[in-house]
């Protein structure tokens, strides 16, 4: 079976966030072994959805998958998924919908990854249970989403002397309040961890200005930020097996 990989980002006009992708859906192409995989765009900047499905079609596919590559669900992710089944209906184009990336064991470890080697990089020679650490969420107003995000938190808090979260906007606990939360628990270190997918004008700019105007209320200086999620073998593999289990159920559908 011929089969293609599209891959849904929610879109950003930063070529760093591109860059990013183009990378995810190469080596997902490669490791998978689609005929084609490329990413596109729910909003903000094209390729849009209807172009990355227009672009897999040309390739003469059997199957496309989607990947919405959303890290909660939400309305965003909704919309996502909508537009795709009105597509595909449209274009009456064989194509099916993986789960999105969030409720995955692999986000922890994703996450204790980046941390690790901020660590090295840093030469911080003190045990996990030692460091503090902060995870820095977008924020949502829907609440499955702020679930989600959670469920992966609880995943790393037994590797660390103690872990809190908060978010750049939307709600709180505000990225002031915790520092000043993890702050108050007199931490040796406190690592940071930007739980964003790529490296857009959040990333660049946002939690980095929102951490140092944080700090300048206190006297602690042992803090550090490490990267986000970006391009990762951990998160190919887990595209992968979004991708594998949409597969398996399309062949126990045929074989009832």
């Amino acid at each position: 079976m011929r089969k293609a990989l599209l891959i849904i980002d929610r879109g950003s006009k930063e070529l760093e966030v591109q860059h990013e992708l183009l990378k995810i859906s190469n080596q997902a192409k490669e490791k998978g072994g689609y005929i084609y995989s490329n990413f596109c765009f729910l909003e903000v900047i094209p390729p849009y959805i209807d172009e990355g499905i227009r672009n897999c079609i040309k390739e003469n596919v059997d199957l496309i998958i989607v990947m919405p590559y959303f890290l909660y669900p939400g309305m965003k992710l909704k919309d996502a998924v909508k537009k795709t089944a009105a597509i595909s209906k449209e274009k009456q184009v064989k194509l099916v919908i993986t789960k999105p990336l969030c409720y995955s064991e692999v986000l922890k470890f994703v996450i204790i990854d980046r941390l690790t080697k901020l660590k090295l990089l840093n030469d911080i020679r003190l045990q996990d249970k030692e460091c503090d650490v902060l995870v820095i969420g977008h924020g949502s107003s829907d609440r499955r989403a702020t679930e989600a995000f959670i469920f992966t938190i609880n995943g790393i808090k037994h590797s660390y002397r103690n872990v809190e979260y908060c978010f750049l906007e939307l709600e709180g606990p505000t990225i002031q309040q915790g520092i000043n939360s993890i702050i108050k628990k007199n931490p040796k270190i406190v690592l940071i961890m930007p739980y964003f997918l790529h490296k857009g004008i959040h990333i660049k700019h946002d939690v980095i200005n929102e951490v140092k105007t944080a700090l300048k209320r206190h006297s602690f200086t042992n803090i550090l930020i490490a990267d986000h999620i970006g391009v990762d073998n951990n998160m190919i593999n887990l595209i992968l097996r979004r991708a594998n289990e949409v597969e398996k159920r399309i062949v126990y559908e045929r074989n009832e």
